[in-house]
């Protein structure tokens, strides 16, 4: 009897295989970037590591993550990688699964989530669809941010990979970076430049308090506004003027 073709085998190395030691931040500067909200931290970044706005909270909104990516990388439709992942991420951690942006099947539901919480996981990014939903909110304190929900579940095959790098709503995620992630969405913090980051976020949020405070009193002029319109010649019509 003829076996099963060879294109149907795994093969280990690219696209089937974990990585079980990452390196991870220093706890006080996740602390310290959790201080902050994802808009200030995306402009210091010049607004080029904010995830695709279509992956949002699906979980109570008013629920903050940030901790180290531990990322998973799973074949569109199959989630073998994801439960697997339960078992390499350590407490704090924030599970960022790379399906590819799938539209078809969820890649996790309310029992890998529950078995998540457990295992201490802090949050859990997934570029793709989530199931179960009334389960993972009854958690109470698990946020999950994904790009939808359908009722559609994944299969357990593999191949996939666990601690190498990912893309997750056009950015690339590697593992250790931190993720920051609120009701305004998720930004990724490289994991070599988050210590400076957040020294330079405490220089401007010093530096930006009295304007902002300004702000709030209604004491604030938009002429800046003017002085770029008319260094960049602005035409301006005046229907006051007769022509």
């Amino acid at each position: 009897m003829v076996g099963k073709p060879k294109t149907a085998e795994m093969h280990p190395g690219p696209g089937f295989r974990i990585r079980y030691e990452i390196e991870r931040p220093l706890p006080e500067t996740m602390e310290a970037l959790g201080r902050f909200e994802t808009p200030a931290i995306s402009d210091l970044m010049n607004r080029l590591y904010a995830v695709h706005s279509d992956i949002r909270p699906v979980t109570d909104p008013g629920l903050r993550i940030v901790g180290p990516a531990c990322t998973v990388k799973v074949y569109p439709g199959d989630n073998l990688m994801v439960h697997k992942s339960l078992d390499v991420a350590r407490p704090g951690d924030i599970l960022v699964v790379d399906t590819s942006a799938s539209g078809t099947t969820a890649v996790l539901g309310d029992l890998v989530s529950t078995k998540a919480r457990h295992r201490g996981i802090a949050g859990i990014v997934v570029d793709g669809l989530v199931r179960d939903l009334p389960g993972i909110r009854a958690l109470g304190d698990l946020p999950v941010f994904a790009r939808g929900v359908t009722p559609i579940g994944p299969l357990h095959r593999g191949p996939g990979e666990i601690n190498y790098p990912v893309s997750i709503g056009g950015v690339v995620v590697h593992p250790g970076d931190v993720i920051v992630g609120d009701l305004n969405g998720v930004v990724v913090v490289p994991l070599d430049i988050a210590e400076e980051l957040v020294e330079r976020l405490s220089n401007l949020a010093l530096a930006e308090s009295d304007y902002t405070s300004a702000v709030a009193r209604g004491d604030f002029s938009n002429a800046w506004v003017d002085d770029i319109l008319v260094e960049n010649g602005v035409a301006v019509e005046d229907l006051s003027k007769p022509a």
